[in-house]
């Protein structure tokens, strides 16, 4: 099955603590139906010093689950359903659902 987030995608969150916030889609785990998003679902880890990072308290991004995360539409910058089509040279494409815009380039 095709994915309908995939890395690089501009997403919002649409539940949970970072409710409207916007970001880029950095990886995808599809097996664990999770995504990592760029300043969304921040969290702060303790990490011991290594020889190339120091120690120290880190904030970094943790995986939030797909069902909450709508992708933003080209055309107008609002969460929109994704849904797939065949173009006429055979490819098959992501689109917003709100639009008809490709996704896909």
């Amino acid at each position: 099955m095709a994915a309908k987030i995939r890395k690089g995608d501009r997403v919002m969150v649409i539940a949970g603590r970072d409710k409207g916030r916007i970001g880029e889609v950095l990886k995808v785990m599809p097996k664990e139906n999770r995504a990592i998003v760029q300043g969304v679902n921040v969290v702060k880890r303790h990490q011991r010093p290594t020889a190339e990072q120091p120690g120290g308290i880190v904030e970094k991004e943790a995986p939030i689950h797909i069902s909450n995360l709508a992708h933003i539409d080209p055309k107008d910058n609002r969460p929109t359903r994704v849904g797939f089509k065949v173009l006429d040279d055979g490819r098959k494409v992501r689109y917003a659902k709100r639009s008809g815009e490709v996704i896909d380039v």
